[in-house]
């Protein structure tokens, strides 16, 4: 089964509850200022599924006020937008830009560099929740405000989507083995990038430039999402999106990539974790080189070398050989 941590306040006396529990999120998540009503006796619990760049959990918690400030900011940020499915619950969040309100069955997402303050009001608050390094899904920070507290139903489209993912891994989390941790942490991020990217588009009042940020980073998720298909070329991404060719390859000349080789190294990538992956050590390596896309066995081969320095073949009996 996945590796998790599970906390609850029960575990400490009742008069240490409540700073034990921001204690915890300020360890798990970021340093945040905590208020309730309910400080005398705190009861909240959570689990943590710790996917490797990525983090999933589960928590309930009696109603409280989250709060991260600029000086909070300043003194750590682990630069990640934060999604949280509201299972039972409601509240709202509060940022320079803009004020939403959730309720059950609706995705609240916020980042953990925008000042914010985030309050649950009535019953408990059940939520089933995702972390993802900014790094991993790039936005310029004219857009990130357009993301950061956007309603999202989990009911329908996108959000229902990633919400099926999430409850469902958290439901059933003694069905996957800790090497499936990347793989799973390879559909949490798409799923992400692809509910972005159709919060983006949904604007049709951007300006131009902002327009052509969202619409570069749709393609990005749209190609992640399609590595496997070895029909994925330029001229089919220009297709998908009804754009022309040439204006594919202007989109991707401020990436310092063109458009194949971006396509090439995310493909090689992803053939790499597997090789290295003691669970799929029994999969013949032409099998993974076509679930990434490569077709022809020499193509996959001579790519690998330029991208590695060695052979598939030999970069993967030196991994396994290594975890032994």
């Amino acid at each position: 089964m996945l590796d998790e941590m599970v906390f609850r306040s029960e575990d400490v006396s009742a008069a240490d509850r409540f700073t034990y529990w921001t204690e915890l999120l300020g360890r798990t998540h970021a340093p945040m200022e905590l208020r309730s009503d309910h400080t005398d006796d705190f009861r909240a619990s959570q689990r943590v599924l710790d996917l490797g760049a990525v983090t999933v959990w589960s928590a309930t918690f009696q109603p409280l006020v989250f709060r991260r400030t600029p000086k909070l900011i300043r003194q750590s940020d682990p630069e990640a937008y934060h999604l949280s499915l509201v299972v039972r619950g409601t509240g709202a969040g509060v940022w320079r830009h803009r004020e939403t309100e959730y309720k059950p069955y609706d995705l609240f997402i916020n980042s953990s560099s925008l000042p914010n303050d985030v309050y649950s009001t009535g019953e408990a608050v059940q939520t089933v929740a995702l972390e993802v390094p900014k790094a991993l899904l790039p936005l310029p920070r004219d857009m990130a405000g357009r993301i950061v507290g956007a309603p999202v139903s989990a009911r329908e489209g996108m959000g229902a989507l990633l919400a099926q993912f999430l409850t469902r891994l958290i439901a059933d989390s003694a069905a996957y083995q800790p090497s499936d941790r990347p793989r799973l942490a390879s559909i949490a991020t798409p799923l992400v990038a692809a509910l972005f990217a159709h919060l983006l588009e949904a604007g049709d009042c951007l300006p131009p430039e902002t327009r052509q940020r969202a619409l570069t980073f749709r393609i990005r998720a749209f190609i992640r999402e399609h590595l496997h298909d070895p029909h994925l070329t330029p001229s089919a991404i220009a297709a998908a999106h009804h754009i022309s060719t040439s204006y594919l390859h202007r989109l991707f000349r401020d990436e310092d990539v063109t458009v194949a080789a971006w396509i090439r190294r995310l493909r090689l990538e992803a053939a790499r974790r597997d090789l290295t992956d003691p669970a799929l050590r029994a999969t013949p390596i032409h099998a993974i080189a076509v679930r990434w896309g490569f077709i022809r066995a020499a193509d996959f081969s001579r790519a690998y070398r330029a991208a590695y320095g060695t052979t598939p073949k030999d970069h993967r009996h030196q991994a396994l050989q290594y975890r032994k």
